[in-house]
């Protein structure tokens, strides 16, 4: 039987600092981890922590989840994957892309589109023949690009393209076009309705975050509530959200926002929610949360560790150790 592959994401540690990413690598190389993940918003570039992770954990495969398609061209993004590639050839370098919030796309004076799908869709088809090696000319509706040619010459490895989705439509065309696609901030229970709409599109190897922290959840719960509520008040996230079961949470979760009253947007976070988004337990439950994403049809979990606590390191720590417990 093959063993689950399992990833861990430095997404939700950049409180820790840039120079913790080789120490959090190393660890997750130690421990058995595949994989180790990055995000890209308004902190650390990707790429730069990614090389920083190929020499301290040289087995671990090099994944960003996610590099926002409005902020680097698909000519860019394909040169600094094949260079990721080319420098470790013996690993898999896994591109997670998507189409980024309007709140970080502000920060960066780009605008959100109305049409995600059609961007998404013509940039995965010109990411794809920029690694290629061929010279590419291409003229779409929001990329470009003329006689182009990729001088960094690739061995049969070559970058995956991951796709992020949240959505039915979205989740549909990841199956069509990309190798896989990332879920994020779902439910274990939701988990197979977001892979019947990937299998409408294809056969997409599915990746998702997993949100865990060992802890107490009277002392984390609040750390819990605002981040839901920072995602819940993006429509994409509301929309799915309230698809996996949480529609009165986040009508009222709104409706507070609405009239200006914070606290109660927060409180309107149900328990229920948080232990089934942002998890908080011990360490043995950690590990049947993770088991949990598994059961319902995951093939390459990602751990988010959350570093909610007085030792956030130590939070970090613990956590790996029980979500990895999942899969061996």
């Amino acid at each position: 039987m093959a063993v689950t592959p399992l990833g861990v994401t430095f997404g939700s540690l950049g409180v820790l600092g840039p120079k913790a990413v080789t120490d959090i690598a190393i660890n997750a190389q130690t421990l058995g981890y595949k994989s180790f993940w990055t995000v890209e918003a308004n902190g650390t570039d990707a790429m730069s922590l990614l090389g920083a992770v190929s020499h301290a954990a040289p087995k671990l495969d090099l994944a960003t989840g996610i590099i926002p398609i409005q902020l680097r061209t698909p000519a860019l993004t394909a040169m600094t994957a094949a260079t990721l590639q080319a420098l470790n050839p013996d690993v898999d370098v896994l591109l997670g892309i998507g189409v980024s919030a309007p709140g970080i796309l502000m920060q960066h004076g780009e605008r959100a589109t109305d049409k995600p799908i059609g961007m998404m869709r013509e940039y995965v088809a010109l990411l794809r023949e920029c690694l290629s090696g061929e010279p590419v000319t291409f003229e779409g509706d929001y990329f470009r690009a003329k006689r182009f040619r990729l001088g960094v010459r690739l061995g049969e490895r070559k970058p995956k393209i991951i796709m992020a989705a949240l959505n039915p439509q979205m989740l549909k065309l990841a199956g069509e076009v990309a190798d896989g696609v990332l879920l994020n901030y779902l439910p274990a229970s939701h988990v197979g309705t977001s892979i019947k709409q990937v299998r409408k599109g294809g056969d997409a190897e599915i990746y998702a975050y997993v949100h865990a922290a060992v802890g107490d959840f009277e002392r984390s719960a609040r750390s819990a509530r605002k981040d839901l509520f920072n995602y819940a008040m993006a429509d994409g996230y509301a929309r799915m959200f309230s698809q996996a079961g949480f529609a009165d949470e986040i009508k009222e979760l709104r409706a507070r926002q609405a009239e200006k009253d914070r606290e109660g947007a927060l409180a309107a976070v149900s328990e229920r929610m948080i232990q089934a988004i942002d998890f908080i337990g011990n360490e043995p439950e950690v590990t049947n949360f993770v088991k949990d994403y598994v059961d319902a049809g995951v093939e390459h979990p990602v751990l988010m560790p959350l570093p909610w606590g007085e030792d956030r390191r130590a939070v970090t720590d613990a956590t790996m150790r029980a979500a990895i417990k999942a899969i061996t």
